[in-house]
């Protein structure tokens, strides 16, 4: 079969269409004929060796998939051959068919298109796992979302309105807080022009945010950190800027406020 291959680590440019061997399920295990393969920022540290993992050279990456079931390995049984499904992989997804644990694998609803369905568990898991289990958003509370335009981005604004809360999006152009419009935004920030903190005062009367989510990092981290509300939550997801942020402690003593880590790894492990 062919796969997309990863011989050394370095930038996309480095990857590789291979022929390499067909594969099996095992025990427990799903054999998936991939029909899309979702790209997240993960994907695009892994090959590089900058993740927190490193898998073994030569590699396949891509780590959400939707396609059919072709085969199922003894100890599946909410699952058969032919069934549309979609699901996730450490690695391996960008490949004519994967190897998917049976229970990181889940019937797709017949209304999601496979490319839909391949793009939507690193985003809408991790924005999940992020507002309901790390910081409890609760309906009426004001949530930020930085880089908000983006997949986790735009899930957290989703999911953010459907809980009940009054979502603010920040991204860095018009055309992608007109996205973020578009998917229930209540309030937008251009950052790349409005002072942050400042503006985040005006909208919340004073208070500030009940949740800051951040994907982005750099500067802007320090600058919503100051804008947080008493008792905040302020949501580490990552750091798509490229710089991981040095945060003044005396910030979330004054305000009483949490910063709370959110590894998307440990739900997915979860669920599954």
């Amino acid at each position: 079969m062919k796969a997309i291959r990863c011989n050394t680590y370095g930038p996309p440019s480095n990857l590789k269409l291979e022929e390499i061997a067909s594969l099996h399920a095992g025990p427990k295990e799903v054999l998936v004929q991939v029909k899309a393969c979702g790209l997240n920022f993960p994907d695009t540290l892994i090959i590089q060796g900058l993740y927190q993992f490193k898998p073994e050279l030569p590699f396949t990456p891509g780590s959400d998939i939707a396609g059919v079931v072709k085969e199922v390995g003894d100890g599946v049984t909410h699952l058969k051959v032919g069934d549309a499904v979609f699901g996730f992989v450490a690695h391996g997804g960008l490949a004519e068919e994967v190897i998917v644990p049976g229970n990181a694998c889940f019937p797709k609803p017949p209304q999601m298109e496979y490319p839909v369905a391949a793009s939507f568990m690193m985003a809408y898991g991790t924005s999940y796992h992020a507002l309901k289990d790390r910081a409890k958003l609760m309906k009426g509370e004001t949530l930020l979302v930085l880089g908000a335009s983006g997949g986790v981005g735009l899930a957290a604004v989703e999911l953010g309105k459907l809980m009940g809360a009054k979502v603010i999006a920040a991204a860095s152009n018009q055309e992608k807080l007109d996205l973020c419009k578009a998917y229930g935004a209540d309030e937008l920030i251009n950052y790349t022009k409005q002072d942050l903190k400042a503006i985040l005062k005006t909208l919340t009367e004073g208070k500030g945010v009940d949740v800051v989510y951040d994907p982005v990092g750099s500067d802007f981290s320090e600058q919503a950190l100051r804008g947080i509300a008493w008792n905040g939550r302020f949501l580490v997801v990552g750091f798509a800027a490229g710089t991981i942020p040095k945060i003044p402690l005396n910030l979330p003593l004054l305000k009483g406020a949490s910063i709370v880590g959110v590894f998307s790894g440990w739900f997915r492990n979860e669920i599954s």
